[in-house]
Parts: C-alpha cells; sequence; structure tokens
C-alpha cells in the first residue's frame, strides 16, 4: 500500500488539532494551577500565540484536546477566540495516557480530512505554518537539523529520497538528521489510516503511554510515505521545563 504524497491543501480546507491535555509536570510549581498552554511569554498566551497563527493562515476549525483543568482552557478560547469554530475532546484518562491516545480520541470531529497537529506547547512564528501549508506533500513533519539531540526529543531518521524512516525518542542522535518539533500536516488519506492504527494500538493498554509517532511509524512500516519539512533557522521551541520557558522568552522577547 503507497499513499500519494504531493497536494497542497487550501488552508480553509484544513482542520487544527491541538493536543492539550497533558498535566505539565516537568514545568511544575508554574503548572500546579495553571495549563501550561496558558503560561504567558510576555504578554500573551502560548495558546494564544498558536491561535493567532491559525487565524492569520486562515485556519479556523480547531479541534482541542484537553484534559488537566479543562475549564481553564474552554473558558479563556470563549473569551478571547469566539470567531474560530473550536470544538473541545475531553481525554478523560489524560492522567494515564499520552500523546497517541489523545489524537485517536479527535477522529469523530476529523473524520477522513485534512488536517495540522500541534502539540499544545510549541511556540513557533508565523512562517512556519505558512511553509507547512504551502508544502506540497500530503504527510509533513517539520523538522530542525540544527539543535542539540537528547533523549527528550523525537529524533528523525530519514532515507536518502527525504522520506521520514523512525520518528521516536529512541532513535540514536547520531543517526538522526534532527528532531520533530511536534508539529505535523496530514493528509486525509492518511487520516483515515492514522486513526484505524491508533484505535488498533489503543486496545492494548501497555500502548496508552505511547506518542503518536509511534503510529506515524507503524504506517510507514506499512509503505505510507511521511516527507519532511525543513525549518531550521525559524524561530520556535517546545516548552517542556523551566529552562525551556526561559528560552522561549529569549526568543521571542527579543
Amino acid at each position: 500500500m503507497s499513499i500519494p504524497t504531493r497536494t497542497q491543501a487550501h488552508p480553509n480546507k484544513l482542520k487544527a488539532i491541538i493536543l492539550a491535555a497533558g498535566v505539565g509536570s516537568r514545568i511544575r510549581p508554574l503548572t500546579d494551577n495553571c495549563p501550561k498552554s496558558l503560561l504567558k511569554i510576555g504578554d500573551y498566551t502560548i495558546l494564544q500565540m498558536m491561535l493567532s497563527r491559525l487565524k492569520s493562515s486562515g485556519i479556523n476549525d480547531v479541534v482541542i484536546v484537553l484534559g488537566y483543568l479543562q475549564q481553564q482552557i474552554k473558558d479563556y478560547i470563549t473569551t478571547n477566540f469566539s470567531e474560530l469554530n473550536v470544538q473541545f475532546v475531553i481525554n478523560e484518562h489524560y492522567e494515564s495516557t499520552n500523546t497517541g491516545y489523545s489524537l485517536m480520541l479527535t477522529e469523530p470531529l476529523v473524520q477522513d480530512g485534512d488536517f495540522i497537529k500541534f502539540d499544545a506547547d510549541v511556540v513557533f512564528e508565523q512562517t512556519i505554518l505558512n511553509k507547512l501549508i504551502a508544502c506540497e506533500f500530503n504527510n509533513v513533519l517539520c523538522i530542525d537539523k540544527e539543535i542539540n539531540l537528547d533523549a527528550e526529543e523525537i529524533k528523525v531518521i530519514i532515507n536518502e529520497q527525504g522520506k521520514v524512516l523512525k520518528a521516536s525518542k529512541e532513535v540514536a542522535p547520531k543517526d538522526a538528521v534532527g528532531e520533530s518539533i511536534g508539529i505535523e500536516k496530514i493528509g486525509y488519506k492518511t487520516a483515515k489510516l492514522l486513526f484505524s492504527e491508533l484505535k488498533l494500538m489503543m486496545q492494548d493498554k501497555e500502548n496508552h503511554q505511547a506518542y503518536y509517532e509511534a503510529a506515524y511509524e507503524r504506517l510507514i512500516d506499512k509503505k505510507v510515505e511521511f516527507n519532511t519539512l525543513d525549518i531550521t533557522g525559524y524561530k520556535w521551541t517546545e516548552i517542556d521545563t523551566l529552562n525551556d520557558f526561559d528560552l522561549a522568552k529569549n526568543i521571542f522577547l527579543t
């Protein structure tokens, strides 16, 4: 089974999926009473920056997976982004599951449409999203090739044609071309396969802690192609720790 890889999605046909169910335990105490996505970088919350980028790119349909302190996020979006068509999905098991499980829950709202998936703790400049939307490929992972890779990064191996072979924390840094930053575009044909794969995985509770990249890798093994978009040099950071939070301020407030 080989999925065609080239087509260009129109922003109005794209949905955004934001995975925002997690506790953010590694950045405590900042998240003791505040969801990570509502932490502020200067005058703007992480979520505000993300949703504003989506608006600017013409994406108005947004699906957000919530769990920890979900009402705060609901209230924030209702107050500040009423012009967007935002639908909420609740991961009731957010404390015992991971991003693969959360992504699976979005299927009824996304079905088999094209979407861009965001980890809710990624801060990025507008150009990255614009380039991803314009990218000719259906299935695309945004990759930074100039990043210090360690155990926590999702590291990516590609072949000579630039197709993704592996994407996981277990990849050895020396074998990786760079880090996947947590923003991907998925075409509608692959979306259908992806949700089927996630549902199959989550039948086994041992996979409840799996990241969504594990499903990507399983599809790759079934000859579904995933490409990469090199965003090296553009402003972005993932916020997992207090040091990351300080880095985000340094990047976006200077």
